[in-house]
């Protein structure tokens, strides 16, 4: 099998271990003759494999299945700019944005149909190239909730520390980062990410929810938009995005076994080290797009040239040793170097031993 190293933002590279049995189960699933794409959701093929998908995603968390329930949705994480502020904003109420990047803006505008919004920072005035601060939580007890997006995928800015919401639920997009760092996630009142990045195959989305918020929400919604009857449902309510929970319930069983979500930031940290030591070793060359170095991103590395004339060389040369995906976000342009949990530790050195070369020979 011949693999290349793809920096691609998603659908993003997965673990070989994860293909290699996929690919196996898209022929023949447990011995029944059928598919795992053939196989009833309400069958004795899937249904242990639904239930260890929302057991392994919390037991990866190191949550309580007491406290939290996980959900398991179609639609991606930008259905969920939607569902949040309908689950649990109603007008007269106010809920706290952070805006620290393209999809954090939209998570904001969406939740305005909704209630109020408090903007507790934006870096919108810096093009995002930092994470906004200070930021300027409602009064404890104001707001139904606060937003945060954990890594901001075009930008390249990272939270490795969870802010203050000044006692407001703090929910948060982590659809680039789930997994990949090791925060306490009791903090969270509510989680969501799609998979396509670091957690499994494009298709499904997951949602993990505190028990006690949940309770909270709105009681008169359609039920496909309900995230208290998709819970009490067990994500059954209609058919789930079967193959793609297949493969989220892989991604659980390698995470774990690698170790945990700790042993992934470390290797994390490793990583985009190898990358960011060569980027600055080269200033007059390299110029990386987060303006901040504590903010910069372990999953999303984002930089440029600074003789953008040589933009088409830098990835011609890419391709022919084997890389893919580096060009930035058509929005930002530049470059972004994608490298996510399973993405492979000789990738991010092969890369790195390129940005040096190629300053070497065109500086």
């Amino acid at each position: 099998m011949h693999r290349i190293y793809n920096f691609s933002a998603g659908p993003a590279v997965l673990p070989v271990p994860v293909l290699e049995e996929a690919s196996q189960a898209i022929l023949e699933i447990g011995g029944s003759g059928m598919s795992i794409l053939e196989v009833s959701h309400r069958g004795k093929q899937y249904d242990p494999i639904h239930a260890a998908a929302m057991e392994n995603a919390l037991k990866v968390l190191n949550l309580s299945p007491e406290e939290y329930a996980v959900i398991l949705l179609g639609g991606g994480a930008s259905t969920q700019f939607t569902l949040l502020p309908m689950n649990f904003l109603a007008a007269g109420e106010t809920a706290d944005y952070v805006d620290a990047g393209e999809w954090g803006a939209k998570a904001l505008k969406e939740a305005k149909a909704y209630g109020t919004v408090n903007v507790a920072g934006s870096s919108s005035g810096t093009k995002y190239d930092r994470l906004p601060t200070p930021l300027n939580f409602s009064p404890r007890g104001a707001a139904r909730y606060a937003h945060i997006t954990t890594n901001n995928t075009i930008e390249g800015t990272q939270y490795l520390e969870l802010p203050d919401a000044n006692g407001a639920p703090l929910t948060s997009d982590m659809s680039s980062d789930i997994f990949a760092v090791n925060h306490d996630f009791s903090r969270f009142a509510l989680l969501y990410a799609g998979a396509q990045k670091n957690a499994g195959a494009a298709g499904v989305t997951l949602i993990v929810v505190r028990r006690d918020f949940l309770a909270t929400a709105k009681k008169d919604l359609p039920p496909m938009f309900s995230y208290a009857l998709q819970a009490d449902k067990e994500s059954l309510y209609n058919t789930p995005p079967v193959f793609s929970v297949y493969v989220f319930n892989l991604v659980m069983q390698w995470i774990q076994a690698q170790g945990g979500v700790a042993a992934m930031e470390a290797r994390n940290r490793e990583k985009a080290a190898l990358i960011y030591d060569a980027l600055d070793a080269a200033p007059e060359f390299w110029s990386p797009a987060v303006a901040v170095k504590a903010n910069r991103s372990l999953m999303n590395i984002t930089f440029r040239l600074r003789d953008e004339s040589l933009t088409d060389a830098f990835l011609s040369e890419a391709k022919v040793n084997q890389m893919d995906g580096l060009k930035g976000h058509r929005n930002v342009g530049g470059f972004r170097a994608s490298v996510y949990n399973a993405f492979p530790g000789e990738g991010c050195a092969a890369l790195a031993q390129l940005l040096t070369d190629f300053a070497r020979r065109k500086g």
